[in-house]
């Protein structure tokens, strides 16, 4: 009785295996899975993708370098707050420009690696939130495209 219980047993277990490993005639089916998970590996198209660093970010930033140097230079009577390469943004704290009592305070946004007018914004914010002139903003992106061209020519004269 235990030999044929183990038997039928064996049997079951041997069959349950088999069936785990089903094969169909045509194998269209396993062709068909087959070339859409080679598509999907070529194409790179999982969720996990958008996290997925391709470039590394410590090598590769999206900001010219000679914007970013001479919004230092032009802005630097207010205090660095905040500075991020990576994102091209600049933060900087209430400052006075010399010869004048009124105080600003600035955000510059760099977006692109080209030395160009487009690629520079700057947010300008007087005391307690007081809105600033747009002439008064263009002012002060006009100064640091200037400043960064001098910048490009120092540079290439080396």
């Amino acid at each position: 009785m235990r030999l044929a219980l183990n038997a039928v047993l064996a049997l079951a277990l041997a069959g349950g295996v088999a069936a785990c490993g089903g094969q169909n005639d045509t194998g269209f089916e396993r062709d068909f899975d087959s070339a859409a998970r080679t598509d999907a590996a070529q194409r790179r198209d999982s969720l996990f993708d958008l996290f997925d660093a391709r470039d590394d970010p410590n090598t590769t930033l999206e900001v010219n370098k000679y914007l970013w140097n001479a919004s230092l230079d032009v802005l630097n009577f207010m205090p660095l707050q905040a500075a991020d390469p990576f994102t091209g943004t600049i933060v900087l704290g209430y400052g006075s420009p010399q010869g004048s009592s009124r105080a600003y305070r600035a955000t510059v946004y760099i977006s692109d690696p080209a030395l160009d007018a487009r690629s520079l914004r700057v947010a300008l914010q007087g005391r307690n939130g007081a809105a600033v002139d747009r002439e008064t903003s263009r002012a002060v992106e006009d100064a640091i495209l200037n400043r960064a061209r001098q910048l490009r020519i120092r540079d290439t004269n080396l």
